[in-house]
């Protein structure tokens, strides 16, 4: 937050301290949408004052009457810098100009020209602050949040992308880094949180992971709540993201920029080695060159009636690749990324606004693949090409697309606004495989304990995108905010519905997994042939439907100013979910999921120099629409065994003879299934209650300091389970015939929980199982544990304001995030199925899972800030400091009765508790950047030249591994050890450099 004041005389200074001192006084109370702000405070002697507001870009104006407390309040208003005026009689008392509306509240209260009598009135009008001189502790809020302007993101070291920014909040840390560019807040996994744009919800419509993003410089403010949201918030039990877009104003403004990162000048990458020393990837010259090209233009179309801001950016990225020893390719990728924004404003007059955005975020990679000569380290014969629209080939955290949103607000009167918002979204997403020769490539995988290991022809080397695949989403929502008395009242609708087709295969239609041959845990049918070391797996897997999810919610609020000091906010969401299948059938449907909020701020001493706050609150989250693609929709899923005798060009295997059956996972036969039957009757919605306890102390003009007490607990969770063993010891003791049974091979249910499912004995005749939780046992004594997923942690902060020419934020988080639970997603294996996780599946797996969960990071370290040297010089640092990951060892069952292999926490056939095998080194890294706006460029130096260093030091330490030990063979009544076990997936990111240049213009 900037605070500047220029002092023009004993008045002003006499006027400026009594508005501060009055302006925690008023303590009024506020609402607001999620994209505008609102400015409250107090006037001393209120009889015959009006507050006059004036958008001093737009022109936008507002006059709003104020009580006989002399509270006033003006809420919804878009963003951006204000002159606000007490006026009495139409003569100006008093101004704060130039002041800054951001998300949320700003107090502007008045002292100064209270006593003035109207006669004198006009003699006062000189009487102003020039800037943000109000107090920097914001007593009208209860939530946690940290609020980046423009200006910020500008001057700080960070990579030109949303979640970057994000992660300078507190208790924010990045997510594995197997589900892309993504987040996790407060311990929950990266898929539960939401992100806005202009008050609409982007988050990616399949998975929750990600979001449609803008161009960079387009973004005005971004707001990071990472806890205590009000309950015009839903569907996040992680953390939210809102972001408000840059609009036009009465002057004629643009800009261009030019930013690159020269491969020439990055650090080479750490190559990877399993722990026996062997290479499994060479990455030192797995580099990239970077481009990027922005601009905007913004300016009034009609003055003080219609504004236009419109902005790009264009990315093109370079790159060239060695993969893994496994499946040895060389790539040279070249990927291009357009993103635009464009918003109409249109202030139809003072009291209507209407507002339109559109946004691009369009994604094309090609990428041409050739073999990969480990012995020589040459690159071979060419393989093919790899072209990708919109579809990140490797988690798929960045969906892209289209939207276009369209806002009404109206302020009816002084106590009464109504807002109202649709939006639409579409995004199609391609994968294009082109061979060389032969088309016949499956995935072939080698797991043997071998140092050369079987190669095929494969350009993906996994699963890949069925065609048609794309995702809609729309959706509205309704406000209406009413001012009575103390209470400040706010209700509303919010309703969005999503759309996705989807589905994978494997390359090739097969996957062949090559193993050292042994015992096949509960596969006495797998007898390789005597002398045989190796045999070979074979699997296929095939998904694909069109489903949807549609939300709602209607909610309501009030912050109740109960008296000068003390605050209370209450709240109450209602959601209803309802899922539907790939034949248009609803699978899930949760009704009256109410989410009480409750919070109360204090205002110590009455000067807004000490806020105590509090708040609890229950947050819901729907089921991601990707479950009714595999967990509710037809799918094929089985795995078969072979002996051989050879291999063939294309890595398949040659003289194969089958040992056993056919064996269908998870019961995915191909079969359609039955939407009555796939998910346990009422389930309950997955939710999570919170608690926090924090203070905000200002020291002195300058300084603020606070901590925070954050208390998390997942409550219920839906997951699936595939064993049939409950059912069938249900029905033995309840002397139901299940001879006939359409039993699926997984259902959705409340882990840890009692459950009733509808089961069709046969014929359409519906039977209930209450299944109680005793009644999960397996045959050998195992349960399944209660649910637990806790996250408990400790902020401290202490801030400068910029002042001075400076401004600088330090951070301080002590949490623990435990469990036997992380969520909705399984980073131990970055298993990418949002509530489908192989978790749960049976009580076996959920064994000796109670420690700490992969988002764990007991202690963080948080510094950033800038320096500005002189008018030409500035220079910003951003340093993160955070304990590692936890290491696990994930290996065999003796029993694995649902035939998942190493999946369990257990090695050695002994128990291995989850994070008893340590942690990954802490990591610190540490960026810094400079810019440089030479005088001679012009008078308001628009000409800037920017470097930025990113991870300065270099350090590249393991942030993930291979947690599992074991390869799923058992010889001779031993597991067999993986030799890719505790083997680096991620590395810190190596050092590069980026260089910009900045040209903004009047016009």
């Amino acid at each position: 937050m900037q605070r500047s004041t220029q002092r023009h005389g004993a008045l002003r200074r006499l006027s400026l301290c009594a508005a501060v001192s009055l302006s925690l006084a008023s303590g009024a109370a506020f609402a607001q949408s999620n994209a505008s702000g609102t400015i409250f405070g107090r006037v001393a002697q209120p009889e015959g004052a009006t507050i006059h507001l004036q958008n001093l870009d737009t022109g936008l104006a507002r006059d709003v009457g104020v009580d006989a407390d002399g509270r006033y309040r003006a809420s919804s208003l878009p963003v951006g810098r204000y002159k606000v005026s007490v006026e009495r009689a139409g003569n100006v008392a008093e101004t704060r100009d130039n002041v800054q509306v951001s998300l949320g509240g700003v107090d502007v209260s008045f002292a100064g020209a209270a006593a003035a009598s109207t006669a004198d009135a006009q003699n006062l009008e000189g009487v102003q602050v020039v800037g943000n001189a109000l107090p920097a502790i914001d007593v009208s809020q209860v939530d946690s949040r940290t609020v980046l302007t423009s200006e910020q993101l500008q001057k700080l070291p960070l990579a030109r992308d949303v979640t970057a920014a994000a992660l300078l909040a507190p208790g924010v840390i990045a997510g594995d880094s197997r589900y892309g560019n993504v987040a996790s807040f407060g311990g929950s996994s990266a898929s539960e949180n939401q992100y806005y744009i202009n008050g609409y919800a982007v988050t990616n419509a399949l998975t929750g992971l990600g979001f449609t993003s803008l161009p960079y410089d387009a973004i005005d403010q971004q707001q990071i709540f990472t806890g205590g949201y009000g309950a015009e918030y839903g569907r996040s039990t992680g953390g939210v993201i809102n972001i408000v877009t840059k609009r036009g104003g009465n002057e004629w403004k643009g800009g261009v920029g030019f930013y690159i990162q020269p491969s020439g000048a990055r650090q080479n990458p750490r190559n990877i080695y399993r722990q026996n020393g062997t290479l499994y990837q060479t990455r030192e010259n797995n580099k990239s060159t970077d481009t990027q090209y922005t601009g905007y233009i913004s300016g009034p179309l009609i003055k003080d009636k219609l504004f236009l801001y419109a902005a790009g950016d264009f990315t093109r990225s370079d790159s060239r690749a060695t993969s893994v020893a496994t499946a040895p390719q060389k790539t040279y990728q070249e990927n291009k990324a357009t993103k635009w924004m464009a918003k109409i404003d249109w202030n139809i007059n003072d009291s209507n606004l209407l507002e339109v955005t559109g946004l691009g975020d369009k994604t094309n990679t090609e990428r041409s693949v050739y073999k990969y000569d480990y012995a020589s380290g040459t690159r071979a014969g060419y393989i093919g090409t790899d072209n990708l629209k919109n579809f990140d080939a490797g988690p798929g955290s960045a969906p892209g697309g289209d939207v276009y949103i369209g806002k009404y607000t109206g302020y009816i009167t002084d106590d009464l606004t109504v807002t109202a918002l649709y939006g639409h979204s579409k995004t199609v997403h391609e994968r294009d495989l082109s061979y060389a020769s032969n088309p016949n490539c499956p995935w072939i995988t080698d797991s043997r304990s071998v140092s050369t290991p079987i190669t095929g022809c494969g350009l993906v080397n996994g699963t890949v995108l069925g065609k048609g695949a794309k995702d809609e989403t729309h959706g509205y929502r309704f406000d209406v905010e009413y001012r009575i008395g103390d209470h400040d009242l706010r209700v509303g609708v919010d309703n969005q519905t999503l759309k996705s087709t989807a589905g994978n295969v494997y390359e090739g239609g097969y996957r062949w997994v090559y193993q050292d041959a042994g015992e096949v845990p509960n596969r006495p049918d797998i007898v390789p042939p005597p002398g045989d070391d190796y045999f070979v797996e074979k699997r296929l897997f095939q998904t694909g439907a069109s489903v949807k999810t549609e939300q709602e919610a209607q909610y309501i609020e009030d912050h109740w100013q109960a008296t000068d000091r003390f605050m209370l906010y209450l709240g109450l969401r209602n959601e209803q979910f309802k899922n539907i299948n790939g034949d248009g059938d609803t699978y899930v449907k949760q009704r009256h999921q109410l989410a009480p909020r409750i919070g109360a701020t204090w205002d110590v001493f009455g000067d807004s120099s000490f806020k105590v706050y509090a708040n609890a609150g229950r947050y819901h989250l729907a089921i991601p629409s990707n479950v009714a693609i595999r967990g509710a929709s037809a799918s094929t899923y089985y795995s078969e065994y072979y002996s051989y005798t050879g291999v063939g060009p294309n890595g398949e295997p040659t003289g194969v003879t089958q040992l056993g059956g056919r064996r269908y996972l998870n019961g995915e036969d191909g079969t359609p299934l039955d939407p009555k039957t796939v998910a346990a009757k009422d389930i309950k919605a997955y939710y999570q209650d919170e608690y926090i306890l924090g203070f905000d102390k200002a020291l002195g003009e300058n300084w603020s300091f606070g901590a925070k007490a954050t208390y998390r607990k997942l409550k219920s969770s839906i997951d699936d389970f595939c064993d049939s063993r409950p059912f069938e010891a249900y029905a033995a003791a309840h002397n139901i015939d299940i001879s006939n049974a359409s039993l699926p091979g997984c259902y959705l249910f409340n882990p840890g929980e009692s459950n009733t499912f509808l089961v069709d004995t046969g014929g359409g005749n519906y039977v209930p199982f209450n299944i109680t939780k005793d009644d999960f046992t397996s045959p050998a004594g195992v349960k399944f544990p209660a649910l637990k997923r806790s996250y408990y942690s400790l902020d401290l902060y202490l801030e400068h304001h910029f002042a001075d020419d400076w401004y600088g934020r330090i951070d301080y988080t002590f949490s623990r995030s435990y469990g036997n639970s992380e969520g909705q997603l399984k980073s131990d294996i970055g298993q990418l199925d949002p509530s489908v996780t192989q978790d749960w599946d049976a009580p076996e797996i959920m064994q000796y899972t109670n420690g700490p969960l992969p988002n764990d990071r007991t202690h963080q370290l948080k510094a950033y800030g800038y320096w500005q040297v002189s008018p030409e010089f500035l220079i910003g640092a951003n340093l993160a400091v955070a304990t590692g990951r936890p290491k696990n060892c994930i290996g065999v069952d003796p029993v694995d009765a649902i035939d998942y292999g190493a999946s369990y926490f257990e090695c050695g056939l002994k128990p291995a508790p989850r994070g008893s095998q340590g942690r990954l080194p802490y990591t610190w890294n540490l960026d810094l950047n400079g810019e440089y706006r030479p005088m001679w460029g012009g008078e308001k130096q628009p000409l800037a030249f920017t470097a930025t260093v990113f991870n300065v030091t270099g350090a590249q330490r393991k942030v993930a591994q291979v947690d599992v030990g074991e390869t799923g063979a058992i010889r001779n009544g031993v597991p067999v050890q993986s030799i890719n076990y505790q083997r680096a997936i991620a590395y810190q990111s190596p050092r590069y450099l980026r260089l910009g240049v900045r040209y903004d213009f009047s016009l």
